[in-house]
């Protein structure tokens, strides 16, 4: 497709396979898109079709990943995916590298915006001669904790490992996880953009500059805006229109994260203890997909909903956080989560599972806008620990320093939606090293 009168400069975008990571870079090329830019965004088919936005200046381009016994081609995606089979994920888009440099050899972009999962994308586009940018659309804290393990840097002052969490916070796999940041750092521009906030991490923005060695630019919190579908399942709002102001607690873990059997139950436990009204969304895996009645023990179902607004699949997570009832979220602390709380001004009851989440845990602990709930040594939840600090957020005093501390995060980063989108237009265009007609 000849797009050349209709742009300046053709960017091919290629997100990590995650709905979170795919919908961050859908909304940065909506904004680069007011400024001629041209977007192509590829993707697996099962992510594609889920999208219903449609942008003039944004093609979609599908990339078909080997169809293996245990990962058919509706599993290509994380949303909805048993966590066992991740690294089958992993290894299928590995395994499609052949088809990505067709792409980008058929195209021809004069830039590649790419994620830091896919270390080979940079490699063949710096053979092409094709500039790379990477995109982090998560925190920059455990960026700082990965890159600090096996890269001291003695120029920093920052106490980093004395901010570490716990040893059983996280997988296994992040050696492979090092080892991909490390490859797309060497093969991509001294430019990398992160999807965040200085008011939340500015210190770790500067110690990842250092780190990586890459100038970075800030493109702000990049949440969407409500769908049509945010307006759907009104008796939710409606439900909420009868609390008090801030009396309600929103639990939701994300479309990629599934609690255990014996985490539900001490979490419903929790919940009725804390005598906190909420709203509570029920997620399983792709074929798990079960009821209400069923992912409870019998009787809890029917106590939960007395006191809570049970939600099975899918939620109006934006709409629900930006009501005045809701006082508090627990949350898996996915950062796309975190920054539609902080927009909102939502206090974060933290509850992190795996990957980047407990390092971001830790941020907004000390940031002073979460509490975490602590898991036992032999990580079992508990639920009185549930209910004292569900407690403590929503309802008690003692949790007003976390409230008045959100409110002043909410009022400090209002107007800042866009980043520095000027700062980030003039980096690419430079980068793709030439003069371009583009309005700033």
């Amino acid at each position: 497709m000849d797009t050349s009168s209709k742009s300046n400069i053709r960017v091919l975008m290629f997100p990590w396979l995650a709905y979170s990571h795919i919908h961050a870079f859908l909304e940065l090329a909506k904004k680069l898109s007011k400024s001629n830019f041209y977007i192509y965004l590829c993707s697996t088919p099962a992510n594609l079709a889920h999208i219903k936005e449609k942008e003039p200046s944004v093609e979609f381009v599908e990339l078909h990943l080997p169809s293996l016994p245990e990962l058919p081609p509706h599993n290509h995606t994380t949303k909805g995916l048993p966590r066992h089979l991740l690294s089958n994920l992993m290894k299928a888009l590995d395994m499609s590298r052949c088809s990505f440099s067709g792409i980008l050899t058929a195209l021809k972009p004069d830039l590649l915006i790419s994620d830091f999962l896919q270390p080979w994308a940079p490699a063949k586009a710096l053979s092409l001669k094709i500039p790379t940018v990477l995109f982090m659309v998560s925190a920059a804290m455990p960026y700082c904790f990965l890159l600090d393990l096996v890269k001291i840097s003695g120029s920093t002052a920052l106490p980093l490992r004395s901010n570490y969490p716990h040893e059983y916070d996280y997988e296994n796999d992040n050696l492979t996880l090092q080892d991909r940041l490390l490859q797309c750092l060497e093969g991509s521009s001294n430019l990398m953009l992160i999807r965040s906030l200085r008011e939340l991490e500015g210190k770790y923005v500067d110690e990842l500059s250092v780190l990586a060695m890459k100038k970075i630019v800030l493109v702000g919190p990049l949440v969407q805006e409500l769908s049509e579908e945010e307006d759907e399942k009104t008796e939710i709002i409606e439900w909420l229109n009868k609390k008090d102001p801030c009396s309600v607690l929103f639990v939701s873990f994300g479309s990629e994260c599934y609690l255990s059997k014996e985490d539900r139950e001490e979490l419903a436990h929790g919940l009725l203890l804390s005598n906190v009204s909420f709203i509570w969304v029920l997620s399983f895996p792709q074929g798990e997909k079960i009821s209400a009645e069923e992912a409870l023990p019998e009787g809890l179902v029917e106590m939960v909903a007395e006191k809570g607004f049970l939600i099975e699949d899918w939620a109006p997570q934006k709409r629900i956080l930006d009501h005045p009832s809701i006082g508090g979220f627990l949350s898996h602390c996915g950062w796309g989560s975190i920054i539609e709380s902080m927009k909102t001004g939502v206090p974060i009851i933290a509850m992190p599972m795996h990957v980047d989440q407990p390092c971001n845990a830790k941020l907004l602990q000390e940031v002073g806008v979460a509490l975490e709930i602590k898991r036992e040594q032999n990580g079992k939840l508990g639920k009185e620990e549930v209910a004292k600090v569900v407690r403590e957020v929503v309802a008690e005093e003692t949790g007003e320093q976390v409230r008045r501390k959100v409110r002043e995060l909410k009022d400090s980063i209002r107007g800042k939606e866009d980043g520095d989108m000027d700062e980030v237009v003039n980096e690419l265009v430079k980068l793709c090293g030439r003069e371009a007609n583009i309005p700033l």
